[in-house]
């Protein structure tokens, strides 16, 4: 399946500066190829220009950088409706990427509606499923012994419907677009929510359920709510220990988890042009955090640099040339606007639990002590998606080096994740890797690992508390080794580092010693690394497959009998009938992430057998009658049981039911089976305070009913034994109200009003029973 390739660095011929030296063009740049592996695919530059010529003549008014690409996209410039924050876009992506964990269920639907390739280039990167355990050759051979099916048929898959393909140890998903295939202005959906780290080069890269890249895949425009946009003028200069991450630590903390909804972070000003292309791809990552659509940056000198010095001096020069239209027009408005000033930013941690749990690091150790959080760390955890660029790598390779070199070793499991196998042979080449070893660090696969919960953790049990710090993005409860004790904090590599000799939240870096060997003291200098390596990237090993010629004789094959993938059977159209008197599957109490609903960790072997996923259903959301998780009461035998089995009962009693939830109701992963299960297992409704973007329309996606309570004190006047009722479904029309009839066990009713989001289109998907059921249809 994968080939050993010579070695390849990649080093520009020639310097930045000289890039557009040639007399600007005109009109937009010509015959760019959007990647070295499709060189017969070009940027579509032309494109923007002519939509955003009539955008403009419509609207007569400036224009942010986001709206300049989204509207650039559109699919008709001249009738689509524009409203931030109400209107529906019908959008052109350039791109579709997707990991492997739910490229499984996506290359699943996309076979089931009948279509012989995909309709825009596309790619499946196999990050998800390597386990993270004793260090990258172990767990990567384990690996592809384990997952061989799967990647078998995601390799097959791709050859056949004409996709790319990055084999197990190629790295993550978003490491690889911003290596590969992101470019200034582009238009990329990706299934996963952290799709945004795209923005570090100027793209609007969106994280989105599989169903939604399938309609991508399939050449039917993709469907988004108009984004507001949220502005961040950063003015200063990032210095000493403050990095990129601080800057997302801080919009975190002033936002929160649910801060961006429905937005666009677009991040301006003076100080952009302190910030390196990889740094601001590590902004926009955590942007998912915050619930933003994307976040994205303008067109600067440094992501020109990054795309000359990873092979693509055409698209820096083309960029460059184009890029009137790769920032905002002056005079250009935001729905809100935050100021930063670099600096005087300092460093961050945020946690636990949370990712927008913000405390400043001169204040960390007096908070930790007031609250309580477990003094000693246990591990210390950098890479990932998110912190793994070569800066990060150097900046804290130079902070290990000093400590070594002071005869300090680290007291905390010190585990380094390299994003992508260009960034593990550059790294290996200069030398970083081998002062993290000698440091006493392990160094695992190119794959997510313990960030996703993929994480064979020895040395603590379940249930003991105890604290860990990452650069990652995400530290929900048990999201990175399924301890639910574990306190996660999130900083940047820099700090996360100097922690691991530090050892303890007592430890700040920035202003304590340490005590060596020879008892002296030791205080850690500010951290320094390189933007970009002197000798180029090394490119590694060959892990790309790209489709072949001839794709007629690719065979796919799916055990009937296999518990790793399952062919899909269409979900049932609607009925025509209201849902009346149906039972409450679980009223769910407090926070309820993707994590909740369908947990990841050992529950990704299962992602693309829907049956075998759903046994993980909403296993770790609170019940508000016992303050318990996964233990629910079965409305019809009065015994308690497992949120799955109760909702199996139900279905195979053809009792529909339905989930009440809280507020912000599914923030996190792009996961799609956190709405396939529900659906499979019989719901026919989530009604909820509010929702997080990406969960809503996976729900529509599959045919259930997202409502959200109109007065969200109505969520108390519910209980878990009431009997509801949905009525209205017959007159379901976009903005117009349904009606949710609470009955009793005593058999008093009452109706309270329930909101919905659906427009016309997506209507046609709940009366379809689902969207993939409307393309197939369509297509009869």
């Amino acid at each position: 399946m994968f080939s050993r390739s010579a070695t390849r660095v990649l080093k520009s011929p020639y310097a930045l500066s000289a890039i557009g030296a040639r007399r600007a063009m005109a009109t937009a740049p010509q015959k760019v190829p959007m990647s070295r592996h499709e060189p017969n695919k070009y940027i579509n530059y032309q494109r923007i220009e002519d939509n955003l010529e009539v955008v403009r003549k419509r609207l007569n008014r400036p224009l942010t950088l986001s709206e300049k690409i989204l509207y650039g996209h559109l699919d008709n410039a001249a009738e689509q409706d524009i409203q931030r924050g109400v209107s529906y876009l019908q959008l052109r992506p350039d791109r579709v990427v997707c990991q492997d964990a739910t490229a499984q269920m996506a290359l699943l639907q996309f076979m089931s509606a009948g279509i012989p390739e995909v309709a825009v280039p596309s790619s499946v990167h196999c990050d998800h499923l390597i386990l993270g355990e004793s260090g990258a050759e172990a767990d990567l051979a384990r690996a592809k012994e384990v997952n061989k099916e799967v990647y078998d048929f995601l390799a097959t898959t791709c050859a056949k419907y004409n996709l790319g393909f990055w084999g197990p140890g190629s790295g993550i998903i978003h490491q690889i677009v911003i290596e590969n295939y992101a470019f200034p202005g582009a238009l990329i959906i990706g299934t996963d929510s952290h799709t945004p780290n795209a923005g570090g080069l100027g793209a609007a890269a969106v994280g989105v359920g599989g169903a939604d890249a399938v309609d991508v895949m399939a050449g039917i425009p993709w469907e988004l709510k108009c984004p507001k946009a949220i502005g961040v003028k950063l003015t200063g200069r990032l210095n000493g220990w403050t990095s990129p991450k601080d800057i997302i630590l801080e919009v975190a903390g002033i936002l929160t988890v649910k801060g961006g909804t429905g937005a666009i972070v677009e991040y301006f000003g003076p100080g952009v042009e302190s910030v390196s292309a990889t740094g601001m791809g590590t902004v926009c990552n955590m942007g998912a955090e915050i619930g933003a659509t994307t976040s994205v940056f303008p067109f600067t000198e440094s992501m020109g640099r990054y795309l000359v010095s990873t092979g693509r001096p055409e698209v820096a020069e083309a960029s460059k040339q184009f890029a009137h239209n790769l920032r905002a027009d002056e005079g250009a408005k935001y729905d809100e606007v935050i100021e930063i000033n670099l600096s005087e930013l300092e460093p961050r941690i945020n946690g636990p639990f949370t990712p927008d749990l913000m405390t400043p690091l001169k204040s960390f150790k007096e908070t930790a002590k007031e609250k309580n959080w477990p003094q000693d760390i246990s591990a210390c955890l950098i890479g990932s998606c998110t912190n793994s660029s070569y800066e990060d790598m150097t900046r804290a390779a130079s902070l290990a080096k000093e400590a070594m070199d002071a005869g300090l070793k680290v007291k905390s499991d010190f585990i380094i994740t390299p994003g992508s196998e260009q960034i593990r042979a550059t790294t290996e080449r200069d030398g970083l890797l081998e002062i993290f070893r000698k440091a006493g660090g392990t160094i695992l696969a190119n794959a997510c690992g313990p960030c996703i919960g993929q994480w064979a953790r020895h040395d603590v049990k379940k249930g003991e508390r105890n604290t860990i710090v990452t650069s990652y993005n995400r530290n929900f409860t048990g999201r990175n080794d399924g301890n639910p004790a574990t306190h996660g904090f999130v900083a940047s590599p820099e700090i996360v580092t100097a922690l691991a000799f530090g050892g303890s939240t007592n430890f700040n870096p920035v202003t304590d010693t340490l005590t060596t060997p020879s008892g002296k003291p030791f205080k850690f200098s500010a951290p320094n690394g390189e933007e970009l390596p002197d000798r180029g990237f090394d490119t590694g090993l060959n892990t790309y497959q790209a489709p072949p010629a001839d794709r007629s004789s690719v065979d796919i094959k799916v055990n009937p009998d296999s518990q790793r993938l399952q062919l899909l059977k269409p979900f049932k159209p609607w009925n025509g009938k209201d849902i009346e008197n149906v039972p409450i599957l679980i009223k769910v109490k407090g926070k309820c992430t993707t994590d909740h609903i369908s947990m990841a960790g050992p529950w990704l072997k299962y992602r693309g057998h829907l049956d075998n996923i759903s046994n993980n259903m909403l296993i770790g959301a609170t019940n508000s009658e016992n303050g318990e998780a996964n233990k629910v009461r079965n409305q019809v035998t009065g015994e308690f049981d497992a949120v799955p089995a109760t909702a199996r009962y139900y279905k195979a009693h053809d009792i529909p039911w339905i989930v009440i939830g809280d507020e912000n109701y599914g923030e996190g992963s792009s996961r799609e089976h956190a709405a396939m299960s529900v659906r499979f297992l019989g719901g026919a409704a989530v009604i909820v305070k509010s929702f997080a973007r990406i969960h809503e329309t996976n729900l529509k996606k599959q045919g259930l009913l997202p409502l959200t309570f109109n007065n969200p004190k109505d969520y108390d006047r519910i209980s878990p034994e009431d009997k509801l009722s949905i009525l209205g479904l017959k007159d379901l029309t976009p903005g117009k109200p349904l009606t949710l009839r609470v009955t009793k066990p005593s058999g008093e009713h009452f109706d309270i009003t329930v909101d919905h989001t659906f427009n016309e289109n997506q209507i046609t998907w709940f009366h379809a029973g689902s969207a993939l059921n409307h393309i197939a249809k369509s297509r009869k």
